[in-house]
């Protein structure tokens, strides 16, 4: 049955802050808005919200969601934020006839084939190796991961909660920081440390090692501070901030022997701007002793694009078979 030329579909991305929304359509993205998650009580008033907002001339038929937690099953719980839903009542709730939620990296990963050259900004030296593993990740408030794997029918994405895997030490001044957190958590995951509240951990860590008392900064004024040049320990935190995420960059495409390339996403990054071409990153992404030529030859990349996520629920929408 041929599709009418002006179908839309309810597009979403929900983190443990914002919940980004959109239509798309035969223009592509359209009406794209970001709501607070504080302010709505669950996913479902929120989309209802953004719609009553938007009013589009004709109900969307399909929607794809992408969620800031692993999905299996039909109840899914948002990691960092109350929200959780069952997938089957929502579509019924939202009207649609179909309804994809994936993993927001997965949505990120599935992305990365559609950037243009002005979507993206490689850090550092290397060259992608065509139909080769290729390995996402990306701070915002916590740390996520995917990959894509080249098939006969197309990038397969793989998702993944690598961004609670253990993070070690690469410096004595990082393993002071991480016995610091240690006492707090007890098993610090990279997340712990890479992501909006980790840059918070980190700096409150650093203060302490330094012998004052902490400050209750956000991650907004952490990097404000170290960008402005006005307080050598928010300098330090970014700078340790962007040293880890090197290091586990490096394990990352170890792992995967991600010759596609590594490209970072997320919300923290891009607002860093020199400080992070400038930083430890793409060295300590190369520092593993014999595999350091290995890891010469992947390039990584600053994903630039506003709203990646949405381009790969457009993709999770061309690909995924409609239902009834």
């Amino acid at each position: 049955m041929t599709e009418p030329a002006d179908i839309l579909a309810l597009v979403a991305d929900i983190g443990a802050t914002n919940a980004r929304f959109a239509l798309i359509g035969p223009e592509g993205v359209i009406e794209p808005r970001i709501l607070a998650c504080r302010h709505h009580a669950t996913l479902a008033g929120a989309a209802e919200a953004y719609l009553a907002d938007v009013k589009p001339a004709k109900p969307p038929l399909d929607g794809a969601i992408a969620i800031a937690s692993p999905v299996d099953g039909d109840w899914v719980s948002v990691t960092n934020n109350p929200w959780s839903f069952s997938i089957t009542s929502l579509k019924e709730r939202l009207g649609v006839r179909r309804l994809e939620v994936v993993n927001d990296f997965t949505a990120q990963a599935l992305a990365v084939p559609l950037l243009g050259a002005e979507d993206r900004r490689q850090v550092g030296r290397g060259s992608a190796k065509g139909g080769a593993p290729i390995a996402v990740l990306g701070p915002g408030s916590g740390l996520g991961m995917a990959s894509l794997i080249a098939t006969p029918g197309g990038w397969l994405p793989v998702p993944g909660e690598g961004g609670h895997a253990t993070m070690a030490p690469a410096t004595p001044q990082e393993g002071r920081v991480l016995d610091l957190l240690r006492e707090d958590f007890g098993h610090v995951s990279a997340e712990r440390v890479i992501s909006g509240d980790g840059l918070c951990n980190l700096h409150r860590a650093l203060t302490m090692l330094a012998g004052h008392p902490p400050e209750p900064l956000t991650a907004a004024d952490i990097t404000g501070r170290a960008q402005a040049g006005e307080d050598p320990v928010c300098a330090e935190a970014v700078a340790m901030f962007c040293a880890m995420l090197g290091t586990v960059a490096g394990n990352l495409a170890l792992t995967l022997g991600a010759f596609g390339g590594v490209y970072i996403g997320g919300g923290i990054v891009p607002r860093l701007g020199p400080d992070f071409d400038n930083s430890a990153f793409r060295e300590r992404f190369e520092a593993k002793g014999r595999f350091r030529d290995y890891l010469a030859h992947i390039p990584t990349s600053l994903v630039t694009h506003p709203l990646p996520a949405f381009l790969g629920l457009k993709a999770v929408l061309e690909r995924a078979p409609a239902t009834s």
